[in-house]
């Protein structure tokens, strides 16, 4: 740090913290990565427990045939 009158002038390592290095990317790709498998399991997994199609009892009306 340097001092010019009333300005102060810092280095751009000073002005960076002093560290400059790929830990902060790895661990936002890392908390994306996991923050898509928290979001995909919380939509997957009730889709796949619930129960979509009709009971084996019904009759053909009820299971609503689309017709071409």
């Amino acid at each position: 740090m340097e001092r010019r009158g009333e300005e102060i002038h810092v280095t751009t390592t000073e002005a960076r913290s002093g560290f400059r290095g790929t830990h902060v990317r790895n661990i936002l790709l890392i908390s994306l990565v996991l923050a898509i498998a928290a979001m995909s399991a919380v939509w997957i997994i009730p889709a796949l427990n619930s129960s979509q199609h009709p009971p084996d009892n019904a009759t053909v009306d009820e299971r609503t045939v689309p017709v071409p």
